[in-house]
């Protein structure tokens, strides 16, 4: 369709036209003038058209195209984040060993330090903290308590006389109600009589120390909280 020659084309029909001896051939030379100068503005409409959708097809391509690349740019980086997930799961799995073991220590240790803020009154009690010594107990075939469980207290043993001490930073009412059965169980464990029951703690609340009391249980405590 490039190849028409618009211009000479106009030139013949132009020149049929001029030469028409009728009026008939005249008006018929006038109608394909008319005609050949739609198709020529038809024809060209057309070329632009084509030429817009040739400009648009390069355009969209060329979206497509860094569409692509920011794609595989994404791809890269969910990959690297994948990697460094990975890597963020297995240190706080390591984490968690880490803080689990310091936490075992730092729980040793609280309890010392406890027991030393409070060595006045346990002396007052006959109790020297420094040979309170922690007492464990596994009951494997469920003899005192449930089969497997863990039994954990500290022990003050003298004059024969024994003394069953627990230490809390926060003293709740379950902890009273547990110690309470605890101390009775490890009484049986140890054979012996339990002289005293005992709770240390730098904070209880109302309602376990108003237990304890009912209970028998001795609380030493640095306050009490409503």
């Amino acid at each position: 369709m490039s190849s028409i020659d618009w211009d000479r084309l106009e030139e013949v029909v132009e020149r049929a036209v001029r030469r028409a001896r009728s009026e008939e051939l005249k008006e018929m030379a006038e109608a394909v003038k008319a005609l050949a100068e739609y198709m020529r503005t038809g024809f060209q409409e057309i070329l632009k058209r084509l030429d817009e959708h040739d400009k648009r097809l390069s355009e969209i391509t060329e979206i497509l195209r860094r569409h692509e690349e920011i794609l595989k740019r994404h791809e890269e980086i969910l990959s690297g984040h994948g990697k460094t997930l990975n890597e963020l799961v297995k240190a706080v799995g390591e984490l968690k060993v880490a803080m689990g073991s310091l936490g075992r220590r730092w729980g040793v240790d609280l309890e010392k330090t406890i027991l030393k803020i409070y060595k006045d009154a346990l002396e007052s009690r006959g109790i020297e903290p420094g040979k309170v010594e922690k007492f464990i107990y596994t009951d494997v075939d469920g003899k005192y308590y449930r089969q497997g469980a863990r039994l954990e207290i500290d022990v003050y043993i003298h004059d024969d006389k024994v003394y069953l001490i627990e230490v809390k930073s926060h003293a709740e009412l379950d902890d009273v109600e547990w110690l309470f059965d605890k101390a009775a169980i490890v009484g049986k464990i140890l054979g012996r009589k339990i002289e005293r029951v005992m709770l240390v703690a730098v904070n209880v609340d109302k309602e376990a120390f108003e237990r304890a009391n009912q209970l028998g249980i001795d609380v030493i405590y640095g306050s009490i909280i409503e």
